[in-house]
């Protein structure tokens, strides 16, 4: 069996309800598995895969590796160099990091990182939830207020839950209109924000990890101080997915936009585009001292071993030196490709004038600043999986975003794309695509009495039934 069939078939099990099957188990046991069981019910159970580009015998077009400094071992051969100049370096780090786990190197890293960013200082973590976790829990005053977009991250969500801000008000995603009302909202209930002895803390992302679209940060700047003139209103923005990506070598959004000196926190991940691990917190002195006495989750942690943070200096190195400039720009040029391609084909018309098939992001592309990496495509919620089998067996890895990673009934596949992708590779997506679409378009207008499932689907349902 093929790597895409072995994969799909275990997902498929992994989908089938155990409680009814539990009849002698433990109260314990059975209630973790009813509550197993709510997920399956809708097959959004999350499992452990093995992609079958990792086999070679696929393309990639789902993982985080988007410089391709994994896969090309730019990123390893980096780390092994920094490594050898460091033969004695320590496996551990020895504690948290306000206790016996502060060591030289790792200062000198995070010094190099704020000044790469351009900001004062800079606190490496383990995760890019942990530092939201830290920054949500570290910094809001009481008496704060958090206004934030829809769409923010999960760990963002969970940080705040733990924040001490009196308030946490959302605006619409990338409205500035509904950021404008919320700010309003906030300065009319909350007397000690209006004579400018709290704070207002805006929560952002740079590139929105499910959408693929771009924070209008210019915009909600001077929004903020349009209505928060005599108001502390003050910004965090998460720039994972915009790290190696956007801006000059890679440094982000802000960056890009020279307003390093008006965003009061910023958050780069390094498991993406960097290919290693952990996280970096941007921010001044002061937000950098709260982070390390206020946040539970670096307190109570060991810190960063010196291997982790000298693979994050390797990534940074290749960053700073150039040397990702031409895998930062290629990106755009295959989403760009990508676009011009399915929108060439025939039955993309039919396809997206029946709902079929839409990829919101190729609408008015031209018109965009910024093309990124992160490329959602809907179909009818109920064809979501479908099409996910559709493109496994045609060798194309992708995967379905599903509740409660989006909001329920929003349900997509995010196609990411590398540096390392060819056109061959995206004409095979398209291909991918457009075949699915065709099928189902005759499958709709066959209408009742045949044949209403495609053959993937079948395909999938028939090495199910036969395990």
């Amino acid at each position: 069996m093929d790597p895409s069939s072995t994969m799909l078939l275990s997902w498929m099990k992994d989908q089938r309800p155990k409680v009814p099957l539990m009849k002698t188990a433990s109260t314990f046991s059975r209630n973790l598995e009813e509550a197993l069981d709510a997920r399956r019910a809708d097959h959004s159970l999350f499992t452990r895969t093995m992609s079958a580009w990792k086999s070679g015998q696929a393309i990639d077009f789902c993982s985080n590796d988007l410089l391709s400094l994994g896969v090309g071992g730019r990123i390893r051969t980096a780390f092994l160099e920094e490594l050898a100049k460091h033969p004695n370096f320590n496996l551990y780090a020895g504690g948290s990091r306000m206790m016996d786990g502060n060591y030289s190197y790792i200062e000198e890293v995070e010094q190099e990182i704020a000044d790469f960013h351009g900001a004062e200082t800079a606190l490496l973590v383990n995760s890019g939830y942990e530092a939201n976790g830290a920054i949500f829990a570290a910094i809001p005053r009481p008496g704060d207020a958090i206004v934030f977009d829809e769409l923010v991250h999960a760990s963002a969500h969970d940080g705040m839950m733990h924040s001490l801000a009196r308030s946490r008000v959302p605006f619409r995603h990338n409205d500035a209109d509904s950021f404008r009302d919320s700010l309003m909202s906030v300065l009319d209930s909350e007397p000690m924000i209006r004579d400018g002895s709290r704070s207002i803390l805006v929560c952002v992302e740079s590139v929105y990890s499910m959408d693929g679209d771009v924070c209008p940060l210019m915009e909600l700047l001077d929004v903020a101080k349009e209505v928060g003139s005599k108001q502390s209103v003050v910004f965090i923005v998460d720039e994972a997915h915009a790290t190696g990506i956007l801006g000059p070598n890679g440094r982000g959004l802000v960056n890009a936009l020279g307003v390093e000196k008006e965003i009061a926190i910023r958050l780069h991940t390094c498991g993406k585009a960097l290919a290693s691990t952990g996280a970096v917190i941007l921010g001044s002195a002061s937000v950098r001292t709260a982070l390390m006495n206020f946040a539970r989750c670096v307190i109570y942690t060991t810190a960063p071993s010196f291997p982790t943070v000298a693979a994050v200096r390797a990534g940074y190195n290749l960053l700073r030196s150039g040397a990702t400039q031409a895998a930062q720009a290629r990106i755009p040029e295959l989403v760009k490709y990508f676009f011009k391609a399915i929108a060439s084909k025939d039955v993309w018309s039919q396809a997206s004038d029946m709902g079929i098939l839409s990829i919101p992001l190729s609408e008015d592309w031209e018109a965009r600043e910024h093309l990124v990496h992160v490329v959602p495509v809907w179909t009818r919620q109920r064809y979501n999986y479908w099409l996910v089998f559709h493109l496994q067996l045609s060798g194309i890895c992708a995967f379905p975003i599903d509740y409660p990673a989006v909001k329920k009934g929003e349900s997509r596949i995010r196609v990411m794309f590398h540096s390392d992708n060819t056109e061959a590779q995206v004409d095979a997506l398209v291909t991918a695509l457009c075949g699915f679409a065709q099928e189902m378009i005759d499958i709709e207008k066959a209408g009742e009495g045949t044949q209403q499932v495609p053959k993937a689907a079948q395909r999938v349902y028939a090495l199910m039934a036969s395990a």
